[in-house]
């Protein structure tokens, strides 16, 4: 019998050195370097993002500061960065020490510009949209489905009102990339036991707690992630293990949660709303019924506003019944045919009353209206754990159910080639949903009269003369009287005014109109200065004891401006009050002229006293009132 010829290698050439096989395998390398598995998927969500920002842009365009805005701008320009009056300020029982430190940054950067303002909105925005899509990558690898959840949270509705609204989006934003962040680290957490993820997990819970105290939740969430995960996977649950696996980061949570709980309560305290069971029993089921819901399809497709107040969410009673119905038919479909999500389910109906019951005990009042948990805001935080819920879902239909090979492969197949198409359709349609709801509340939320108010505010300013302008509140529709003091113009507008822009007197009085403009004004006879007892002269003022000027009739409580008609034989320095309430300090000059003063108290008589040791001024008759323009 012959013997087969042996088989000898290859040989390199001179021509070519590298054999074909190697050259295969090598080009086979650089293409895997050059494109990545799944660089597909990342360069879609890259897209996604970058769509999102661009309708976030036009969005912002539409905007401008408002109400709430303007109390964080007038506290930074009043106060300085390292404050204890500003970072530990209770805003509305809000502790967010970070959120005023990037306030005032942007406000000592570009005062009161929307344009600035704006740039800090969209980097927060994109962080946050990024720290989504790194948790989806940990739940879901480098899958297609992974762009159905991404979109989903890129723009869905329910974290618009929040993000249009500047001190909204401090609160909302660091929210929804702490929850994407931490639960991404827990996974990688309980999946590899790296230091560095817990680590990472308690300084991100920490950072999002010094701009939102609703972070509190971050923690919590994560661990229901990683439990709900192993479940899903079809592994026990297993609280114990998770616990001691992801310890580090538990317990440096749980040290964080008590450590802030203590700074927390010492500058806010234990301050409660008056809502009730009653209030809860009306409110969640409207905010549920037609704005959540509605917002899972791309709504809710109309909004409402009456200035000053925010846009709330208004929807069809059908499309809300169409929103219902689909929702728990999805629900449905997906338990039977991946049984093992029911309590991914169960958790996302469990979270929305869960969080927003303390919201609605805090905020309600007596005069607290149903559009407050209709505006949506306080729901900005969900969309991070629907989010979250999908994509244990997905990852739960990644695992095909106990079959036979051929059904395994035939199911592949389908899903190669059908699945795609749907959730294809299924997505552009609430693309184009959300767009559409996007632009309705973009043209709501356009409404209003600050942007005119501050932007004439600032002309005017340009061609200051130098006088003085009392103290007065802002436009009502600019910045409620319910927010007192911080609703006046020396306040509001104290970033944008030049040093001395207001005084506490003036011999020039002048008022800003409701359009921003500088009017002269005059002082209302509520009241008048009777005439004094010494003649030629009226009431002398001077020595080291106060004068007791009497008024013709009692004044409450409040804000009044006096005019003080005057000769005095130098320059001096006045204080000037009613009986009751603070002084004012009033300069006056040598000479027959008129000073006005603004007060605040009550009584029947003004107290003055003379701080210029040897000067004296006689103060003759003069209306104590009202200051107006018209």
């Amino acid at each position: 019998m012959g013997t087969a010829p042996a088989v000898t290698p290859e040989r390199p050439s001179i021509r070519n050195p590298v054999p074909p096989a190697a050259r295969a395998g090598g080009a086979a390398l650089w293409s895997r370097l050059r494109r990545p598995p799944g660089s597909a998927v990342l360069w879609a969500a890259a897209a996604l993002i970058a769509l999102q920002l661009g309708i976030r842009a036009l969005v912002t365009a539409n905007g401008y500061f408002y109400w709430d805005d303007l109390i964080l701008a007038g506290r930074a320009g009043t106060l300085p960065l390292l404050s204890g009056d500003l970072l530990l300020h209770d805003h509305d029982g809000h502790f967010m020490p970070l959120a005023f430190a990037v306030s005032w940054l942007t406000t000592a950067a570009a005062p009161l510009d929307w344009g600035a303002a704006a740039v800090v909105l969209l980097a927060g925005q994109l962080a946050a949209s990024l720290a989504v899509l790194r948790m989806l990558l940990v739940l879901l690898g480098r899958r297609r489905a992974l762009l159905v959840p991404l979109a989903f949270y890129l723009f869905c509705p329910l974290t618009l009102p929040a993000f249009a609204w500047w001190s909204a989006a401090l609160n909302a934003l660091p929210l929804q990339f702490a929850l994407a962040w931490v639960v991404a680290d827990a996974v990688l957490l309980d999946r590899t036991a790296r230091r560095r993820y817990a680590i990472s997990g308690v300084v991100v819970t920490a950072v999002g707690l010094l701009f939102f105290e609703k972070a509190v939740i971050v923690p919590f969430v994560a661990l229901a992630v990683v439990l709900l995960r192993r479940y899903v996977d079809g592994r026990r649950p297993g609280l114990r293990a998770v616990l001691r696996r992801g310890a580090g980061l538990w317990g440096g949570a749980a040290a964080v949660l008590v450590l802030w709980a203590v700074f927390y309560l010492a500058a806010v305290g234990r301050s409660s709303g008056e809502g009730g069971s009653d209030v809860l029993a009306h409110m969640l089921p409207r905010a549920a019924w037609a704005g959540l819901v509605t917002a899972l399809l791309g709504g809710p497709w109309g909004w409402e506003r009456w200035v000053p107040s925010a846009p709330w969410a208004v929807a069809p009673d059908w499309a809300v019944w169409v929103a219902w119905l689909l929702l728990a038919t999805g629900a449905l479909l997906t338990i039977r045919a991946r049984r093992m999500v029911w309590p991914v389910w169960i958790a996302a109906v469990v979270y929305v009353p869960a969080v927003q019951i303390p919201v609605v005990l805090m905020r309600a009042g007596p005069n607290t209206v149903d559009e407050l948990m209709m505006s949506l805001r306080y729901l900005a935080d969900t969309a991070v754990v629907l989010t979250a819920a999908g994509a244990l879902i997905l990852r739960a239909f990644a695992r095909p159910r106990a079959a036979t090979a051929d059904r395994a492969a035939t199911a592949d197949r389908r899903l190669r080639w059908r699945g795609p198409i749907p959730a294809v359709l299924a997505v552009a349609v609430f693309v184009l949903s959300s767009l559409w709801s996007t632009w309705t509340f973009s043209r709501s939320w356009s409404e209003g009269p600050t942007k005119d108010y501050v932007t004439t505010v600032q002309s005017e300013f340009e061609h200051w003369d130098g006088s003085p302008l009392l103290a007065q509140e802002v436009p009502w529709n600019v910045l409620n009287p319910t927010a007192y003091p911080e609703n006046e113009a020396g306040r509001v507008l104290s970033s944008i005014a030049p040093p001395g822009a207001f005084a506490a007197a003036t011999d020039h009085l002048r008022m800003i109109t409701d359009s921003g403009q500088f009017a002269d004004a005059r002082v209302w006879w509520n009241r008048g200065i009777l005439p004094g007892p010494e003649p030629g002269c009226g009431y002398r003022i001077g020595g080291d004891s106060s004068v007791r000027v009497p008024l013709d009739g009692p004044m409450i409580a409040h804000e009044w401006t006096a005019q003080l008609n005057y000769f005095a034989d130098r320059d001096a320095t006045l204080t000037v009050g009613l009986e009751r309430g603070s002084r004012a300090v009033v300069p006056v000059k040598a000479g027959l002229n008129t000073v006005f003063a603004r007060i605040t108290g009550s009584g029947s008589a003004l107290i003055i006293r003379n701080r210029t040791p040897e000067s004296a001024v006689c103060l003759g008759t003069g209306p104590v009132g009202v200051a107006s323009y018209s």
